[in-house]
């Protein structure tokens, strides 16, 4: 953790909270240490710093797209989170790389699997990328869903608080086909390449299910029925 983020984090935290009501006493179930991949969804701007502020001092470094840097409050509010820039493109074998690097020094590494902002709150399709870090960190993963962020900016327009609450699942791992026991760690990485596309496309949706089971309906959007879909590729831990 660097020394600008020990001061700046305290200071963003302290103006969320005068901007939002904040409901964040589920944050205490987040593990202390890692290895583990904190899955979220992904409204706007708001929730990355709150999340960050709220597992505060706990090392965690997060996913952000590139163009985050373009804004030099934003890029330098990144860089002292020690944010792992990614290229939403295609395929960024380097934010790859320095991903797995954080879970192998047993970090945090905060993902949002829609991989952009949905702006009115509903659950947006996931992307696989979370699904390929897990088989190969064999980390754990721990959902995290928050609303009421999608009503910030007419509230603020408003001059009114936000209502901002965030709920947490337990943890669980993926179970690659080849073993079956949820321990991807133990996997060889030859296996790990070979799980088939299907079956990691229905990973990547157990894991948004994952999440949508923390949402009101409401803000459950293309996975309207977490209860009722499969799990058969995670196990709880």
């Amino acid at each position: 953790m660097t020394l600008s983020s020990r001061v700046v984090t305290p200071v963003i935290r302290l103006i969320l909270s005068l901007l939002c009501r904040i409901d964040a006493a589920e944050m205490l179930k987040i593990p202390r240490k890692g290895p583990l991949i904190v899955v979220m969804n992904h409204v706007n701007f708001l929730e990355v710093p709150l999340i960050y502020a709220f597992l505060h001092p706990r090392h965690t470094v997060g996913l952000v797209k590139r163009e985050t840097w373009d804004n030099p409050v934003l890029g330098a509010l990144a860089d002292s989170w020690e944010a792992i820039a990614i290229d939403r493109e295609g395929s960024d074998m380097s934010a790859m790389r320095q991903a797995l690097d954080v879970l192998a020094r047993g970090g945090l590494l905060l993902v949002a699997p829609e991989g952009t902002r949905s702006g009115h709150g509903r659950l947006q399709q996931g992307h696989g990328g979370v699904v390929q870090l897990a088989l190969r960190s064999g980390a754990p993963i721990i959902p995290v869903a928050h609303s009421g962020g999608e009503h910030f900016w007419r509230n603020f327009k408003s001059c009114r608080r936000t209502r901002f609450t965030v709920k947490v699942g337990p943890v669980f791992r993926l179970v690659p086909p080849a073993t079956g026991d949820g321990n991807a760690s133990d996997v060889p990485e030859s296996v790990v390449h070979s799980v088939p596309r299907s079956v990691r496309a229905e990973m990547t949706d157990a894991i948004m299910n994952r999440i949508s089971m923390l949402l009101p309906e409401r803000q459950r959007g293309v996975y309207p029925h977490p209860e009722s879909a499969p799990m058969r590729v995670i196990r709880i831990v």
